[in-house]
């Protein structure tokens, strides 16, 4: 790089690899190998290169840069079709939606953290591109058995992601607990999942024995909790995509209970609605079109309370029925 080059305009990205994206297709050059293996956990790679892409990612870390510090939450500001993300004084992102074109420059520290990529940098990616790609970015859990998914919707503190582990420990693969996405693929609706950390809010501990005698960490947002790999640290499948089968809607109480009713399409579409970004014309129209896509699909609502293990064994019992 020379000397006062503050845009790094001779910074080289030799490492080039094609991944699937989420069900897009996305060319990715760095010159950091350690954020490459962490796109190869969190995406599918592509052996060959593909005729065409749908976004390209170009991101360059800074070797001299190599301060490390407890990384910030990330901030996002947007301008019409460009959109920044910043991580720390050194890192950022900027895109283009128009060009599906996204650069960043990293510290070393943030680009030899595999971790990072995974659990926040690659989602927040994700989040700001996916709809100019034809992706829908979900608030909800998704648990999956014979490539069928069972989708988990609701506000913050329905309880998503403890009964999508209650799920996973009566059988389910494990996809997401959070945020999930869903893109068409050859007319049919796909969902996937990436490699983020599981996380859990403090009183899972008293429901989960693998919990017992784990401290409760700070979650970044003064809530306690626990950040886990469920792989390792509960024993359960993490599976990467599947068909969606059947949305429901979770709405908790303190009194146990389990009522589940039908929703119509149009009721499932205005929940989901509810929860999506801001997006430019064209995004805007290819996001409706999924969601109402998935709203054609059986959705109900579980009104529900009790422990989450004897709620999951109730619900993967219906979903057999149903399948």
């Amino acid at each position: 790089m020379s000397a006062g080059d503050f845009l790094c305009q001779d910074a080289e990205t030799p490492l080039c690899e094609f991944y699937t994206a989420a069900g897009a297709v996305c060319r990715l050059s760095t010159n950091c190998e350690p954020l490459l293996e962490a796109a190869r956990e969190s995406f599918l790679p592509i052996e060959y290169p593909p005729d065409s892409v749908d976004f390209s990612v170009r991101f360059w870390v800074d070797g001299s840069d190599s301060e490390h510090a407890t990384w910030p939450k990330p901030h996002v500001r947007a301008l019409d079709h460009l959109v920044f993300a910043g991580f720390d004084s050194g890192s950022s992102m900027l895109a283009d939606l128009h060009a599906r074109r996204v650069i960043g420059r990293f510290s070393a520290a943030i680009g030899n953290d595999r971790s990072y990529w995974k659990t926040v940098v690659f989602p927040v990616l994700l989040t700001i591109t996916g709809a100019s790609v034809g992706i829908v970015e979900l608030h909800c859990s998704c648990v999956v058995k014979q490539k069928r998914g069972l989708l988990l919707v609701g506000a913050g503190r329905s309880g998503k992601s403890t009964l999508a582990v209650a799920l996973a420990q009566e059988g389910f693969g494990f996809l997401s607990d959070d945020r999930t996405f869903c893109s068409q693929q050859e007319g049919g609706l796909q969902v996937w999942g990436l490699a983020t950390t599981l996380k859990l809010r403090g009183d899972a501990g008293k429901h989960f024995r693998e919990l017992e005698g784990k401290k409760p960490a700070d979650l970044q947002n003064g809530e306690l909790g626990f950040r886990l790999e469920p792989e390792f640290a509960l024993g359960i499948e993490r599976v990467r995509r599947c068909e969606p089968e059947l949305l429901v809607f979770l709405e908790r109480s303190e009194t146990p209970g389990f009522y589940l009713t039908n929703l119509s399409s149009e009721e499932a579409a205005t929940r989901l609605e509810e929860d999506l970004m801001a997006e430019l014309p064209d995004a805007a129209a290819t996001q409706m079109e999924i969601i109402e896509k998935l709203a054609e699909l059986p959705c109900c609502l579980l009104q529900y309370g009790g422990r989450p293990q004897v709620v999951a064994k109730k619900l993967a019992q219906h979903f057999e029925r149903f399948r």
